[in-house]
């Protein structure tokens, strides 16, 4: 089994919600006999299965892969946890484990702000910002996804296509929440919280320069926390954490009082190949490992 224990609600890339997204899209995906969900398609006439964020139990995977008609696709598996237990199965490490930060919603928020993120938050509550909340208008030139757009081009980072994210909305209505901020009646930062079940995952978020000199994204996180808390949303996921790359937002991130933990890495197997490629994966695995146990630390 993977080594850490799993929240009950299922990642954003689990959900029904997400399937419900994909099918909008006309994306094909089926569900293994455990529930898990597996996005298909073929690159050069190879069928590909991805398994994201999945919750792995690597000795029943090669039965549930075969009674789906899967036996003879290239799988790539990107576990929520960390599953060390799938290098006996042939399966070679591609890239090491992400940490991803959770926050816990179920407890008194306040009292696990970290204090320069209260700070921020009590600075933000003094710059006369209106706030508002309500579903993302299924409109692709919104500025927010407008806004999103140019900021991956510019920092060079993916994220969900537009299309994909208004899919989401459509199929799951109310699931899409946007939280924007106002000063002087013009938008200077924007918050969209995905629903899933009963967790919630941070998708976009935007600040004009207006809107960072007010710390108006604090401002609308903490809205965002409290309002999910109070419609019983057990764990917010703020996303992948990386203290090298991202400092500043992972500072943010963590400041809320949520937890870095890692994910399982990614991970490809061929079942035709069966276990020839076990010796590749014991070369990585002390790799692995260590990634495994390097969380970031909450430094905010």
């Amino acid at each position: 089994m993977c080594d850490t224990p799993a929240p009950d609600a299922p990642p954003l890339q689990q959900s029904a919600e997400f399937a419900a997204a994909l099918a909008l899209c006309g994306q094909r995906a089926a569900r293994l006999d455990d529930g898990t969900l597996v996005l298909t398609r073929r690159i050069g006439g190879l069928p590909i299965a991805l398994l994201s964020r999945a919750r792995l139990a690597p000795p029943t995977l090669p039965g549930l892969l075969a009674r789906a008609g899967l036996r003879r696709s290239l799988i790539l598996m990107n576990p929520d946890t960390p599953c060390p237990g799938l290098d006996r199965l042939g399966a070679v490490p591609l890239i090491t484990p992400a940490h991803v930060a959770e926050l816990d919603l179920t407890g008194d928020l306040m009292a696990g702000l970290q204090q320069k993120w209260r700070n921020r938050l009590r600075h933000a509550r003094g710059q006369g910002l209106r706030v508002t909340q309500g579903p993302l208008p299924l409109d692709p030139a919104h500025w927010l996804l407008i806004a999103e757009a140019a900021q991956q081009r510019a920092r060079g980072y993916r994220n969900w296509p537009i299309a994909l994210t208004l899919a989401h909305a459509r199929a799951n209505p109310g699931a899409a929440q946007l939280f924007t901020a106002h000063q002087s009646g013009t938008p200077v930062a924007g918050l969209l919280i995905l629903r899933h079940g009963t967790a919630a995952s941070y998708h976009i978020g935007h600040s004009t320069p207006a809107g960072r000199a007010a710390s108006a994204q604090t401002l609308l996180m903490w809205q965002a926390m409290t309002w999910l808390a109070a419609q019983g949303a057990t764990r917010l996921d703020l996303g992948p954490v990386e203290t090298e790359q991202t400092p500043g937002l992972t500072r943010f991130k963590l400041g809320t009082g949520a937890r870095a933990r890692p994910l399982g890495g990614t991970w490809a197997w061929w079942p035709p190949m069966g276990k020839t490629l076990r010796p590749l994966a014991w070369l990585d695995r002390r790799r692995m490992q260590q990634s495994w146990t390097d969380a970031p630390a909450p430094d905010y």
